[in-house]
């Protein structure tokens, strides 16, 4: 820092997200106090909950052209991977319109080149943030597999294999008895699947975030519990507000999850924020695993080879944050994962719903503030939050110190729906 005192910057965010800032903050010298309201890794945080795939590939959008048509069916099928409260339809419009509107073709591919920048790289970006760290073990190489009912179902999703071949990505494609070959336990109803190489997983998402934190702590970061509710910016630095006490920064960074909005409007973000209810379910004990993990492309489950157990991860639902936990996802969970894998059996299950940060263009909100250059937001990650997450902090970071980076956050502004 040329000679100056080490900035001091809080971080409000213990999740992947901001676990990566704090990490990447304090390895280029700044002074580090990260906040949340539990403990890093803790159960509420959506990275806890992922289904553990560094998913470089999950550049295409939920919403691509045709979404109104395909809606109905991923919404009133009896596997369909779509699903709503109704009661909280009302409340959602605001936030659906504009999801709606950033379908289009050309939207989709402005999406796409710029989630680019923030997965393709994501198994090394994982390996250089748990460098040195604990947070190593529980990290995989591996290859990723989608498996179609046939070759048919594999076309009608072209449109999105399309544009990842454009980017650069690539795979392999098996049919009939070699995907058994490839995993003799997976079921014969599936007919084509699509490999990705060079893949990895974490086995244990929760514990790489708290082990990340507790390197994070052992080379002088602080760790804090409160619940900010409010951030004022002053002209000689930031001071955040919770109930018992005043935590005072240089800056912040605001990597809250689905709950950063709720900051971020005070300091002049303006991005539709809803919560992308995820479930997973967790068989212990399962007396089948797939040697990879796997995706069911109709049912978009993703089921997983973790350590100790089986996860089941996957589906959409819109219904706010304040809402119990739905049965239908979980039920749908467990179904993919018979069909998947048949005699599937199991001592004990663990289930968990949790809430994901969707911005109403699938891109997450990266950057400063437009109100303060002491503010940096980093959310909205929606279901990619576990892969982009390292290179999110490191790309804050290198702004927030002043460094010069190969990142265009313009896309990421805060006040783009402006």
């Amino acid at each position: 820092m040329n000679g100056q005192k080490s900035p001091h910057i809080a971080v409000v965010g213990a999740g992947i997200v901001g676990v990566s800032c704090a990490l990447h903050l304090q390895r280029l010298g700044a002074s580090v106090t990260m906040i949340d309201r539990q403990q890093p890794g803790g159960i509420a945080a959506a990275s806890y909950g992922n289904a553990g795939v560094l998913a470089r590939c999950a550049v295409v959008p939920v919403a691509t052209p045709g979404i109104l048509l395909k809606a109905p069916a991923m919404l009133f099928a009896s596997d369909g991977p779509l699903f709503m409260r109704w009661s909280y339809l009302p409340h959602l419009l605001s936030w659906l319109i504009p999801y709606i509107r950033s379908s289009s073709r050309k939207k989709v591919e402005y999406i796409v080149r710029n989630l680019i920048p923030l997965l393709f790289d994501s198994v090394d970006e994982h390996r250089a943030l748990a460098r040195g760290t604990d947070a190593e073990r529980w990290l995989r190489a591996c290859e990723y597999l989608y498996l179609y009912a046939n070759r048919d179902a594999f076309e009608r999703d072209a449109f999105g294999w399309g544009l990842r071949r454009e980017h650069g990505f690539e795979w392999d494609t098996l049919q009939g008895e070699s995907i058994r070959e490839f995993d003799p336990a997976l079921s014969k109803k599936y007919e084509f699947a699509v490999l990705l190489k060079d893949y990895g997983m974490i086995a244990n998402p929760g514990n790489y975030v708290s082990d990340l934190a507790k390197g994070f702590a052992a080379a002088g970061g602080e760790v804090v519990r409160a619940d900010i509710k409010r951030v004022d910016t002053r002209h000689d630095g930031v001071v955040l507000k919770a109930d018992d006490r005043d935590i005072k920064a240089d800056k912040v960074v605001i990597a809250a999850g689905a709950w950063s909005h709720k900051l971020a409007a005070k300091l002049g973000a303006n991005v539709p924020l809803e919560s992308e209810r995820g479930y997973h379910l967790e068989l212990l004990h399962a007396n089948k695993q797939p040697s990879v993990p796997v995706m069911d492309a109709a049912r978009k489950c993703v089921i997983t080879p973790m350590q100790g157990s089986l996860r089941l991860g996957g589906v959409i639902e819109f219904g706010g944050l304040d809402a119990p936990a739905s049965k239908g996802p979980l039920k749908l969970l467990l179904r993919a994962a018979r069909a998947v894998l048949p005699g599937l059996e199991y001592e004990t299950k663990r289930d968990w719903m949790g809430h994901r940060p969707a911005t109403a263009d699938s891109l997450p909100v990266i950057g400063p503030a437009p109100s303060s250059c002491q503010v940096y937001f980093a959310y909205g990650h929606q279901h990619v939050g576990l892969t982009a997450g390292p290179k999110t902090g490191r790309v804050v970071a290198q702004h927030m110190m002043g460094l010069q980076q190969n990142v265009d956050l313009d896309a990421y502004r805060c006040d783009r729906f402006s």
